[in-house]
């Protein structure tokens, strides 16, 4: 079996693992201050940046499905190199761009890349290297995924107070062919997971359509009123068959994703509950009120005043590496989801926001995202046997990103067209924003209460042993079913 010379070394696979994430995730929340920079120099109009960013997005949601697939039916390390190799090329196109179409091409093969080493790299990393390493996992991949997005603006306002932005892209493309230098050093040849398992076509065919259609509509927000039919046909048609697909898979005899197996059980339902409303919710606090201060300070200065929200990603990164084999893990999203209302609800005593109102509301929404996304995706896979852990990262992958990436444009747009000006605009879009996290939050602990689960310390060993679950999640309202029917399930699930 060929072996690179720093294969099974978990330093090495982590780092590869950082450099293959950071790039698409740093890049696309540091888009904003640099945008009109890219769009003057490569002759795009604002409409068309935005439809870059959104075909970016959609190709990153749809990838998580499309990543199972070949995990399942082809060599899972091959393919880890050929996804480095295709993210090196698209950071490569997108910084040497000399039109739109070479833009578009390479933001669109980051976004795509970037959840395919998401789903093929991040699972194995997490299983293969013991307990203490899991708990490292998980830091790591907070960071990665809220730290890049947290640092993204200073990231962008630094390089557009340079008046330029291919320096930070050829940077982008420096670290995509680091993270292939480390996929070929730490390569182990690893056969597919399941060369018989069925190719489902429908699925990865409504993976693809639904996300494109979404984001395609939802970028024409950018010039097109909500209802106008290219935006609103799009959108809403995306919508519905990313549910057609959810309703396939938990329907099928055969799925591709664990649809089935989540959607019936307590934790995991919750869990996304929690990804989904938290994803929704913090964007109209971060993106939004920093809108309102792009006509008082540079896009350094704005970028400066939402580092605490950094600060506030990587505090609860470690806090999830802490508490990652405690049953405290299962409360830490709601804690989260307690930072996130409570940075909202700073931001919306001063609107426009202050400096003073900035530093503490971003550091506070900064710790909410954290300490909510990551710990409920973890959660929502210790919650099914290990095997099942790569299909569980890409489906609430899959709606995090819809949830995440398809709502800022609409809230951008309810922004500047409600209200009479942008201030109320924004003030209302808060206000839902708002109602989002109370509402995640009720929800989750109410499934909690009527499934009867009860926070538990997990099993990580038997786990990690694919002995089973790390902890017993019992059938989604298994209360309204009858307590004794519910144990008896929830012990089976445990076997």
């Amino acid at each position: 079996m060929r072996q690179g010379r720093l294969a099974g070394r978990y330093p090495a696979a982590a780092a590869m693992v950082m450099c293959a994430l950071i790039p698409y995730l740093a890049l696309s929340a540091a888009l904003g201050p640099v945008t009109p920079i890219i769009a003057r120099q490569l002759h795009m109009s604002l409409q068309t940046m935005s439809l870059s960013s959104g075909m970016g997005n959609a190709a990153y949601a749809a990838g998580t499905v499309l990543a199972v697939q070949f995990t399942q039916i082809l060599p899972q390390r091959r393919m880890l190199v050929l996804y480095v190799v295709l993210l090196l090329v698209g950071s490569i196109l997108s910084a040497a761009a000399q039109n739109a179409g070479m833009f578009i091409a390479g933001h669109v093969l980051q976004g795509l890349c970037t959840s395919l080493l998401l789903i093929a790299a991040v699972p194995p990393l997490a299983l293969g290297f013991g307990v203490t390493r899991l708990r490292e996992t998980a830091v790591i991949m907070s960071m990665c995924i809220f730290g890049a997005v947290a640092l993204g603006p200073t990231i962008g306002g630094l390089q557009a107070s340079a008046h330029g932005w291919r320096p930070l892209f050829w940077v982008i493309a420096g670290i995509s062919a680091l993270a292939l230098v480390l996929a070929v050093l730490t390569f182990e040849d690893t056969p597919a997971a399941n060369p018989s398992a069925p190719r489902d076509g429908v699925a990865l065919a409504l993976a693809f359509a639904g996300p494109v259609a979404a984001f395609f509509g939802a970028s024409e927000l950018t010039t097109h009123r909500f209802l106008d039919a290219i935006a609103f046909g799009p959108l809403i048609g995306g919508l519905a068959l990313i549910v057609v697909l959810v309703v396939n898979q938990a329907v099928k005899a055969q799925p591709l994703l664990t649809i089935r197996s989540m959607l019936t059980s307590t934790i995991p339902v919750a869990g996304i509950v929690i990804a989904l409303f938290a994803a929704a919710a913090s964007v109209s606090a971060t993106a939004l009120t920093a809108s309102l201060l792009a006509g008082r300070y540079s896009a350094l200065h704005i970028g400066l005043l939402y580092l605490p929200e950094l600060g506030g990603a990587l505090l609860t990164a470690f806090a999830l590496g802490e508490v990652l084999a405690t049953r405290a893990m299962q409360y830490l999203p709601l804690v989260g989801m307690v930072f996130l209302t409570a940075g909202i609800g700073v931001f919306l005593t001063s609107l426009p926001p202050t400096q003073a109102v900035t530093l503490i509301g971003s550091g506070l929404t900064g710790v909410g995202l954290g300490a909510t996304v990551a710990p409920a995706l973890f959660g929502a896979g210790f919650s099914l046997p290990a095997l099942n852990l790569q299909r569980v990262f890409a489906i609430v992958e899959l709606l995090r990103a819809v949830a995440a990436f398809m709502i800022a444009p609409v809230f951008a747009h309810l922004a500047v067209t409600v209200g009479g000006s942008v201030t109320t605009g924004t003030s209302i879009a808060l206000w839902i924003g708002l109602g989002l996290a109370v509402g995640g939050s009720a929800i989750a602990v109410l499934l909690y209460v009527l499934g009867g689960a009860r926070p538990a310390t997990p099993d990580l060993e038997r786990f990690l042993g694919g002995e089973g679950p790390a902890w017993p999640s019992p059938p989604l309202f298994a209360k309204l079913r009858g307590a004794p029917r519910a144990q008896a399930l929830a012990e089976e699930s445990a076997s």
